[in-house]
Formats: C-alpha cells, sequence, structure tokens
C-alpha cells in the first residue's frame, strides 16, 4: 500500500477518534458523565435487535447520498443538490406505488427505475447548464433543492392526493418491507433496501475503476483540457456524470419512500439526508468503500443519539456537535497529513 493510499484511509479514522474526544470533553464541560453518554449512544446503535435494525435502517439512504455526492466529487463536481434528487426519488417511487397495482417483480423494480430517472432528471438541469452555459453547478443545484421540495409538496396535495397532506401507503408489490428482518429485529424498520443500496455501491466502484467510461469520466474532472485534448467529450460526460450522481440519490429517495415510511407526505422542510450525505462522502475519502463505513457510522450516531437522553441525560443535539467535529477534523486533513508525515520523519 502506497503512501498516499496508507493516508486517505488513516485520516478519516484520526478525524471520527478526535471527533469523540473533543466530544468527551464537552460533555464534561456541559457536566455530563462521557463514559455513560458513550455507553447509551453504543446501546442505542447496537444494544439490542431493534436498535441493530434501526441503524441498518437509517444508513441504507445515507449510503445512497453519500455515492451521489462522491460520484460527483471525483469526476470534477460538487453537487449540493442531493436533497432536492431524493425529496423527487421520493415523491415519484411512491406515485408508481400507489397509482398501480402491478405483480411485485414489475412493481417495485418500476418504482425504484423512475424514482431514480426523477433524479436523474434533477441532476440533468444542472449539468447541462454547467455544459453548455458554464453555470456553476453549485448554485444551480442549490435553488434545484427548493424547487423540489415545494414542486413535490404541490403535487402531492393536488396530483396524488385530494388535497390531503399525506399519501395512502404504497402497495405491498411495490414495498420494500422485508418480514424477516422485522422478525429478526424485533419488528425494527429495517427492509430489503439495503441490499439496494450495496449494489450501488459496487455499481459506484465498478464503474469508475474498471471501466473506459469511467476513466473518461475522472479524466474530465482531473482535468477538462487535458481530456479535451485528448478526444474525450468533456461537456456530454459533465452531463452524464450529474445524470449519474442523481439517479443515485432519486434511489435514495425511493428507500424511504417504499421501505421506511411507504408513503410521502408534505414536508415543511428538508429531510437531511442528502445534505448529510455530503458528510458520509468526505468522510468516507468518496470511494464506495469508505462511504459504506462511514454510512455505518452516521446511521449509528443519528439511531444511537435518541438514546442518549434518556439513559444519560445527554441532549441528542451533543451528537450533531460531534459529527460537526468530525467533519471539521476531516476538512483539516492536511494539517492532520502534515503531522503525520512529521512523525515518520522523526521516526527514521
Amino acid at each position: 500500500m502506497n503512501l498516499n493510499r496508507y493516508m486517505n484511509l488513516l485520516i478519516p479514522v484520526i478525524a471520527v477518534i478526535l471527533g469523540i474526544l473533543c466530544g468527551a470533553i464537552i460533555m464534561l464541560v456541559s457536566g455530563y458523565n462521557p463514559i455513560a453518554g458513550y455507553n447509551a449512544l453504543w446501546y442505542g446503535m447496537f444494544g439490542d435487535s431493534y436498535y441493530l435494525g434501526e441503524t441498518v435502517r437509517q444508513l441504507t439512504p445515507y449510503i445512497l447520498t453519500g455515492l451521489a455526492v462522491a460520484f460527483a466529487y471525483r469526476t470534477g463536481l460538487f453537487n449540493i443538490g442531493v436533497e432536492g434528487q431524493v425529496i423527487v426519488g421520493w415523491f415519484a417511487a411512491v406515485w408508481v406505488g400507489v397509482a398501480f397495482e402491478l405483480p411485485p417483480f414489475i412493481h417495485l423494480p418500476l418504482a425504484i427505475i423512475v424514482a431514480a430517472l426523477a433524479g436523474a432528471l434533477w441532476g440533468f438541469v444542472p449539468g447541462l447548464l454547467k455544459a453548455r452555459f458554464k453555470v456553476h453547478e453549485v448554485i444551480v443545484t442549490i435553488m434545484m433543492n427548493y424547487i423540489a421540495l415545494h414542486v413535490t409538496n404541490y403535487l402531492i396535495r393536488n396530483v396524488i392526493t385530494d388535497n390531503s397532506d399525506t399519501s395512502d401507503k404504497v402497495y405491498p408489490s411495490a414495498s420494500l418491507r422485508s418480514e424477516f428482518f422485522e422478525n429478526i429485529t424485533d419488528y425494527s424498520r429495517m427492509h430489503n433496501g439495503i441490499f439496494i443500496a450495496l449494489i450501488a455501491a459496487f455499481i459506484m466502484w465498478f464503474l469508475l475503476e474498471k471501466t473506459t467510461k469511467g476513466f473518461e469520466l475522472r479524466a474530465v474532472g482531473f482535468n477538462h483540457d487535458a481530456a479535451h485534448y485528448a478526444g474525450m467529450n468533456v461537456n456530454r460526460n459533465i452531463i452524464l456524470s450529474m445524470v449519474i450522481s442523481g439517479a443515485f440519490a432519486g434511489v435514495a429517495g425511493a428507500m424511504e419512500g417504499l421501505g421506511t415510511f411507504e408513503y410521502v407526505s408534505v414536508k415543511s422542510g428538508f429531510t437531511g439526508i442528502g445534505f448529510d450525505g455530503i458528510a458520509v462522502a468526505l468522510i468516507g475519502g468518496n470511494a464506495a468503500i469508505g462511504i459504506l463505513f462511514s454510512a455505518a457510522l452516521f446511521g449509528g450516531l443519528k439511531v444511537g443519539a435518541l438514546n442518549m437522553p434518556s439513559e444519560a441525560g445527554v441532549p441528542n443535539e451533543l451528537v450533531e456537535i460531534i459529527i460537526a467535529l468530525i467533519i471539521f477534523f476531516v476538512a483539516s486533513s492536511y494539517f492532520i497529513r502534515w503531522i503525520l508525515l512529521r512523525f515518520k520523519k522523526e521516526g527514521k
């Protein structure tokens, strides 16, 4: 393993450890017992089968939103619009789930594909504007988040319901619910979507690392001019990258609409799943295998935090502080890398 790859693996681990240590210091300063707090957090993540199932349920969409952010980043783009792509994917999946009653082997794949297409469409627009008119994708994707939120709210009230804030539940033929997972996890909301998330991680790795098209996409991300000089269609690859990124996010929305909730409702604000995906991708080093681990970390922290107020009297907002600290230390990777290199030199 070369030094650079070793550093890429070690830095997120150090960032997580530093974030946890700083969280313990904050608990002490605030008058809370960090040992009791982290025990409650751990128990809320893995303490029994129900919590374990909920952790897996929570990390499932995080894997997909992390992949969405990472795919765009690996190809030289920053997709801040994952949140909006999740929302339109969620709506599209539920719309298919309540509008038709089909055999399960048709209905469920159709709902997921339509969700992916909805997310892809929401990624296509900023990709096209970036490719054709050099409009920065960050600005466009931020605006597209708000468009997604309010357009889907309107469609929920006026298209798939009769002026109601909540849709019907999807037909069982379009549901990701798993009786097997319910039985072994004490009726948690863990569902079959975890398999889809794992397949998506493999697809991203294979596409970027093992295919010619993936090489093209990464080459465009490294240097537009060099890629163009090599005969690659830069504009087409920019659009394709945003479309694929949006498709991953749309499928993440389907995990919520067909698995966790099995319905869609009017939202007063963003879900946060897409924005958390940015942190998941960052901590995972924008690599498929790293995202699996960082999504597990985030999913566990989110679920375990719910146990901290009752078991240790620690407010669950403290977990948000710990997550922010972890992101801070990951963002400070240059400084951590410099310290590690200094220790390496002094050790020789």
